[in-house]
């Protein structure tokens, strides 16, 4: 009998994107408390030593997940530059100068800025059912955004600063697709680190102020699970259902921030909220329901990634046969076969 994960193969992919998305969710109004009076730079740091520290925690052996290679350091190097450096210290600028209620919802623009790149770098597959799912998630953001403005809650420079986060956050997202089967702990290990010497360079150079060593501690926990747990479960969800999707599910993450905000004081909530964020779960469920099948070719494929042989893809021999997740370089023959399928690393065919 067929699993339920046959039928709806991108429920693991949208719920380990929902985990990440509440993790950076939550994190963001906890950056705008504990980052009060410090300067971008240092919040920055303290943020990305914290997610180092999980990177280097939750490396996987050689044989269990694919190692990172030369050829991969231009593109963790250009992550690290857009989403350890630009997306952090626009974002915590910006939350100095915002509500946390209005900077979580303006995060909602990442998964727009996802999902465009997505499409036209990978060619990802995205059918009617993808596009409502984006579009409600976007409509619910763009509601709560509106309903701030109008509120007279925002401050336009400090909200101008969140949006270049999210940008810089959808080219990092991107990219990252790049790299997604690969280890994700030593990604978060690479990319955090950069990032951690790259803003504590700048705030010595700009003179940020020391901060307490509550605050530290306070910020590097935030990072370790704001944004080096976050990033390991986005990176995992991109490996299992693609770019555009996990973006578009990761665009729930300012409804919890938002929520968030409100608990811990932030009284800039509205009843258009909560329309906004009905919105925003309609969407997730349509893509964590979304089911896309038909009969498709696989062309021949050598690659490396942590894989089973029980998915319906991996039918090499080994003299030792593993009995769980594994990693090593593979061939692919071709075969042309029918079932449920998401833009993965085995499906990205065109329509």
């Amino acid at each position: 009998m067929p699993s339920r994960l046959t039928y709806l193969p991108a429920l693991r992919g949208g719920l380990l994107a929902l985990l990440a998305a509440v993790l950076f969710g939550i994190s963001t109004p906890l950056v705008q408390r504990f980052g009060s009076g410090l300067g971008a730079f240092t919040t920055a740091a303290l943020l990305y030593a914290g997610a180092a520290a999980v990177g280097a925690l939750s490396r996987q052996r050689v044989e269990r997940e694919a190692r990172m290679v030369r050829g991969d350091l231009p593109r963790l190097m250009a992550m690290a530059a857009f989403g350890a450096v630009l997306g952090p210290v626009a974002m915590a600028w910006g939350l100095q100068h915002t509500s946390g209620t209005s900077a979580s919802l303006m995060l909602t623009l990442e998964a727009l800025f996802t999902a465009v790149l997505a499409r036209y770098l990978y060619q990802e597959t995205m059918d009617r059912r993808v596009w409502a799912a984006m579009l409600l998630l976007l409509a619910g953001g763009v509601a709560l955004v509106l309903d701030q403005g109008r509120s007279g809650g925002t401050q336009l420079w400090g909200l101008l600063a969140v949006l270049l986060a999210t940008a810089a956050w959808g080219a990092d997202n991107t990219l990252s697709r790049g790299l997604a089967e690969r280890d994700p702990g030593q990604v978060v290990l690479g990319k955090a680190v950069m990032g951690a010497l790259a803003t504590t360079v700048l705030a010595l150079l700009f003179g940020d102020p020391l901060p307490t060593p509550g605050a530290t501690v306070a910020l590097f926990l935030v990072g370790a699970t704001g944004y080096g747990l976050s990033l390991r479960f986005y990176l995992l969800a991109q490996r299992a259902f693609g770019a555009a999707r996990t973006g578009s599910v990761f665009a729930f993450a300012p409804f919890i921030g938002a929520a968030l905000a409100i608990a811990l004081g932030d009284r800039s909530g509205t009843w258009v909220m909560a329309v906004g964020g009905v919105l925003m779960m309609l969407g997730v469920t349509l893509h964590l329901a979304e089911s896309h099948g038909h009969e498709h070719e696989h062309d021949p494929l050598d690659h490396e990634h942590a894989h089973s042989h029980d998915d319906g893809h991996h039918t090499h021999t080994h003299d030792v046969m593993p009995g769980g997740p594994h990693s090593h370089r593979h061939t692919h023959e071709p075969l042309r076969h029918n079932h449920a399928h998401v833009p993965d690393a085995h499906h990205r065919h065109e329509h």
